[in-house]
């Protein structure tokens, strides 16, 4: 029992000890190496998830970017029966909407159904392609506080084996390191993980935006298709 109480006392005061440690005159960085090497694959994966996130972002905003005489554009083309400049001028876009039309027009001469097959499996592909890198990022969002949650583990084996071979000479200054790692990589994952799946879900918040109005000017192309069509 006394045994137990001295290690309690020393838990306690080593929490004490890091936390007036924290407020007092360490910096973020000093505080970030004392998590050890749970802090390293944090910070590695922390990096995959921030360049994942902004060459999305990227790509994102370019496919959001609308010409408001794109579909003007090509109505007038295909009433007019010139199939090979509005084909044309879809590929000098070179927009996600584009290429899925350019390869609609490609296969205007087949039936009215084969168009639209052929337009959806385009549309199909151009998502994917936005999508691509954003199922690591949410594997990160997931995976970051179970690895915090592993330094803390660490930590407090650490802590305990160290209070084990110490025996009755138990010491605070034993515990920090335990203590640091515990704390600083649970701390650590979770704000990975937070920030990650934030930036997930805006990522996934866009893709749908991108998709809505793809979806929107698919179904007028198909409805200028199947008009001229029925005309003839």
């Amino acid at each position: 029992m006394i045994q137990f109480a001295q290690v309690g006392i020393a838990v306690q005061d080593s929490v004490m000890n890091l936390t007036e440690t924290v407020s007092g005159s360490m910096n973020v960085w000093e505080l970030t190496l004392k998590g050890g090497w749970i802090m390293i694959v944090l910070a590695i994966i922390s990096v995959i998830g921030g360049y994942i996130f902004f060459e999305r972002l990227s790509a994102l905003r370019k496919a959001m970017k609308r010409n408001p005489l794109f579909m003007q554009r090509i109505h007038d083309n295909i009433k007019d029966n010139d199939i090979k400049s509005a084909s044309n001028y879809c590929r000098n876009q070179n927009t996600p909407l584009s290429r899925v039309l350019e390869k609609g027009l490609r296969n205007y001469h087949l039936s009215i159904n084969a168009v639209r097959e052929t337009v959806q499996n385009s549309a199909n592909l151009e998502i994917a392609q936005l999508e691509k890198g954003m199922p690591v990022l949410s594997t990160i969002a997931a995976v970051a506080p179970m690895i915090g949650f592993l330094g803390t583990v660490t930590g407090m084996v650490r802590a305990f084996w160290e209070m084990s071979n110490a025996g009755n000479n138990i010491d605070v200054s034993l515990l920090a390191g335990g203590i640091y790692e515990a704390m600083v990589t649970t701390v650590g994952g979770l704000v990975v993980g937070i920030i990650a799946i934030f930036a997930y879900n805006y990522l996934v918040t866009l893709v749908d935006k991108v998709q809505n109005d793809m979806e929107a000017d698919i179904i007028a192309f198909m409805d200028i298709t199947h008009e001229k069509k029925e005309n003839h």
